[in-house]
């Protein structure tokens, strides 16, 4: 399976959730798409809920089946609560980290600004979005990068809320990963015990 590169309105319908970031298309047709989309839905199975809400945490952070199932099995082997455990994982994920501190305003743009080495972690380039950030890793802008005009608009309009896992430092365009994040501290509309217990049957 390719990674899914189509319209995101048109997902962000299907959910009915704006998971790409606010959007005036979803506002206007508050419907699921294709030309049944205006019709009643039938009542969704257990299984077809639990199902719809793992696809959707694989659109909101980019990952394929393959990717999410092997860190979900790390999340399940790690102490503590296994659906949490697989958020804090999707949050350390370098693409997703560039994304929070505002490098990039989409999961999208973070991607490509990885793959294209615009982004160092402590001081080395990395060009795998699926990198694992470790609380105390720097993530920065490479320094040929720093004019590059997709980075400056997007800091220019980086939103003023801080996330407590996250510290960055404006003159050096470089954040600090210091924490996995606490599950009430991630603003997704994720309901994880879902996915656990899809991948429990």
């Amino acid at each position: 399976m390719a990674r899914y590169t189509g319209p995101t309105t048109k997902i962000a319908r299907r959910f009915n959730e704006p998971i790409f970031g606010a959007s005036k298309a979803l506002q206007k047709k508050n419907y699921g798409p294709g030309q049944h989309g205006r019709g009643k839905r039938r009542k969704q199975s257990e299984y077809a809920v639990q199902l719809t809400e793992k696809q959707k945490v694989k659109y909101i952070y980019g990952v394929l089946e393959r990717q999410f199932r092997n860190l979900f099995d790390k999340a399940a082997r790690k102490h503590g609560v296994t659906g949490e455990n697989l958020l804090r994982y999707l949050e350390s994920r370098l693409d997703n980290v560039v994304y929070r501190l505002g490098i990039s305003p989409t999961r999208r743009g973070a991607r490509q600004l990885v793959l294209h080495k615009h982004v160092t972690v402590n001081g080395h380039v990395v060009n795998i979005a699926s990198y694992s950030v470790k609380p105390g890793d720097v993530v920065a802008v490479r320094e040929k990068s720093k004019s590059l005009s997709a980075i400056t608009e997007s800091l220019a309009g980086r939103s003023a809320r801080a996330y407590n896992w996250l510290d960055w430092n404006s003159a050096e365009l470089s954040g600090t990963f210091l924490s996995y994040p606490e599950r009430d501290a991630i603003p997704e509309n994720i309901q994880e015990s879902l996915i656990v217990e899809l991948y429990s049957k």
